[in-house]
Formats: structure tokens, C-alpha cells, sequence
């Protein structure tokens, strides 16, 4: 499943968006670098009932931003991404890729 599938997966099963846990998060002062990605699990866990490899991808979002490594773009693997950047605001708002 690629980064961007997961984030689209998140955005189905708790109707909220990357940009809208971005802010969620930064409420809890979970948007600092001492915050442990743990943290962060937990409470994705606890409040939105996502388990840990969505968690993550959310923590990635949270803590460094839509950027992702390239190594993942346009790769034959399993968590092949069209770009190295993730769209944060909703799948529905994305832009038509041609």
C-alpha cells in the first residue's frame, strides 16, 4: 500500500483529513521533535481507533511534513508512491494527476 493509499484509508475510516490531524496534534503539542512517536500512536489508538501502520504514516505527516523519499516514488514495490510529496488536504481536493 503506498504512503499516499494509507493516508486516503485514514481520511475514509475517521472522516478527517492529514492537514486536519496535523492541527489535531498540534492542539496536544504533539508537533515538536522531543515528542515520541509512541505518543502519538497512543493516542491515535485511544481516540480515532487506528492501528500502528496508519498511526505512523500519520506520525511522519505530523512530525517532517508531506515530504516522503524518493526512493519510494515510482518504484515497483509495494508502497509505490507517484510522488514525494503527499497531498495533506483530502482526496477528494487533490489534483487530477495525468
Amino acid at each position: 500500500m503506498s504512503f499516499q493509499t494509507y493516508l486516503d484509508n485514514i481520511e475514509d475510516k475517521t472522516g478527517l483529513t492529514p492537514r486536519e490531524f496535523i492541527a489535531l496534534a498540534k492542539e496536544r503539542g504533539f508537533d515538536d521533535s522531543s515528542t515520541k512517536a509512541g505518543t502519538i500512536i497512543e493516542w491515535l489508538k485511544q481516540d480515532y481507533g487506528l492501528g500502528r501502520g496508519h498511526a505512523m504514516a500519520l506520525v511522519h505527516v505530523i512530525k517532517k511534513g508531506p515530504k516522503i523519499d524518493a526512493k519510494h516514488v515510482g518504484t515497483s514495490g509495494s508502497h509505490r508512491d507517484e510522488s514525494d510529496t503527499l497531498w495533506l488536504d483530502g482526496k477528494n481536493n487533490r489534483p487530477e494527476t495525468s
